[in-house]
């Protein structure tokens, strides 16, 4: 860089808590200041980012820079947490502990100054960083956003199953281009494409999900999408998590059947597009009201989608959808809060909607579309209601299609095409 601006002064401000790296850190800048010959400088704030940046007692060397560089931690903030107070008071809400240094960092800027991170994608999409997403996208403008698509190499150590980001940003920079890159991992040759800003974060989308296309294929699913007719609202379906959380309704559950309990749904009970009950698993299988409230966790008697909220990193979808049948018992059944549950009004839908929805649910074009903006495990029913679906009569059609059984993904796609083809032709 001193090679490129020979008359370029640099001032670094580092903030680090830990003193085990603190020795480290300043043995790092004292080796970049001598190679600098006097124009590099620096700052050693040793104190805790969040502290410094917010409060009265804030440490003035951590605002009005021109660069930020982070590799911030990685831990949930509860709402009662001081530090998610203290950015609160900053301004900002965060969920989690790299969206506060994200959140802090993009205020720290001076106009024209760019942010630069890597962190875990979540941020992207998903209800609970929806206040982060506004507050950092008010501040800057994505310059550049580089995808590493496994979710088992990069941080694979600590635990994080999801995909990472590095992306960078200009505070009050221009929302024209974005350059979007893609690999698997930091080793691997990545794929670079240049895309309007409007196409990865949309003006006309509320949530403001940050949508990554990384290849042409991935934009004309986007484009494929979008161009349906339908949205779970105009079809009046409504999406909601289970009701039933169990550790809190640990009196109704039953492992055994009894003449009073329901059938009572996991995910585990999602098995090749259907919801199999009983299931031999650890889990409760009944349900069993003790009380008026218990009442209100169960849907009455009918037929229902369902999408598991988490999954598992070896599948090959990331939306797992499955019918459960009130065929296979009558009366109420009660769902799990880890099932993000289709229906209308709170009950049931129609036979042929159901079967069609996990269809249209399970197919690659939707899991594609699904991907450029959801890297980690879960599905959230705000991600589900963002979705775009055929009109009702194309559902029951792709629901009359459906065999008694979740096909292989090839004959689920073909479906779904033959259904989309008519709408093609009629459009």
């Amino acid at each position: 860089m001193l090679d490129e601006r020979p008359g370029l002064a640099v001032h670094i401000v580092a903030v680090e808590r830990d003193e085990t790296l603190l020795p480290h850190l300043v043995d790092t800048l004292d080796a970049c200041a001598a190679a600098g010959d006097g124009q590099i400088t620096y700052d050693v704030v040793e104190a805790d980012y969040v502290i410094a940046s917010t409060g009265v007692d804030q440490d003035d060397r951590t605002n009005g820079l021109d660069l930020v560089i982070q590799n911030p931690p990685y831990a949930k903030l509860a709402v009662s947490s001081p530090a998610r107070a203290a950015v609160r008071a900053a301004g900002a809400d965060v969920p989690n502990l790299y969206a506060a240094f994200l959140a802090l960092a993009a205020s720290a800027l001076n106009p024209g100054g760019q942010l630069v991170a890597i962190t875990p994608r979540s941020f992207c999409n998903g209800p609970y960083f929806g206040a982060f997403r506004s507050y950092l996208l008010d501040r800057i403008a994505l310059d550049r956003v580089h995808v590493f698509e496994s979710r088992s190499t990069v941080f694979a150590d600590t635990g994080v199953l999801q995909e990472n980001v590095i992306f960078s940003g200009t505070r009050g920079g221009l929302r024209d281009n974005v350059l979007l890159s893609a690999s698997d991992g930091h080793e691997d040759d990545a794929s670079h494409r240049d895309v309007a800003y409007a196409d990865v974060v949309r003006p006309d989308d509320p949530h403001q999900f940050i949508r990554i296309a990384t290849n042409d294929e991935d934009t004309e699913v986007a484009e494929r999408m979008l161009s349906l007719p339908a949205t779970l609202a105009s079809l009046g379906i409504t999406v909601s998590t289970g009701r039933v959380v169990d550790f809190r309704s640990k009196e109704c559950l039953l492992s055994e059947a009894d003449d009073e309990a329901v059938p009572l749904i996991y995910p585990t009970n999602v098995r090749n597009g259907f919801v199999v009950w009983p299931c031999v698993t650890k889990k409760a299988q009944w349900f069993r009201t003790v009380s008026e409230k218990d009442k209100k966790m169960l849907v009455p008697e009918g037929w229902y989608c369902v999408v598991k909220r988490f999954s598992a990193k070896e599948e090959r979808r990331r939306i797992v959808a499955a019918v459960w049948s009130p065929e296979q018992v009558a009366g109420p059944v009660a769902f799990e809060n880890h099932l993000n549950v289709f229906h209308i009004r709170g009950e049931g839908l129609d036979r042929h909607i159901a079967l069609g929805l996990s269809m249209w649910l399970n197919s690659s074009l939707v899991d594609k579309f699904f991907r450029t903006f959801s890297g980690h495990t879960q599905v959230n029913a705000t991600d589900l209601r963002t979705l775009r679906f055929p009109e009702l009569d194309s559902l029951r059609t792709l629901g009359r299609l459906a065999p008694g059984r979740l096909p292989e993904q090839d004959e689920v796609d073909g479906l779904v095409e033959k259904v989309l083809s008519v709408i093609d032709t009629a459009a």
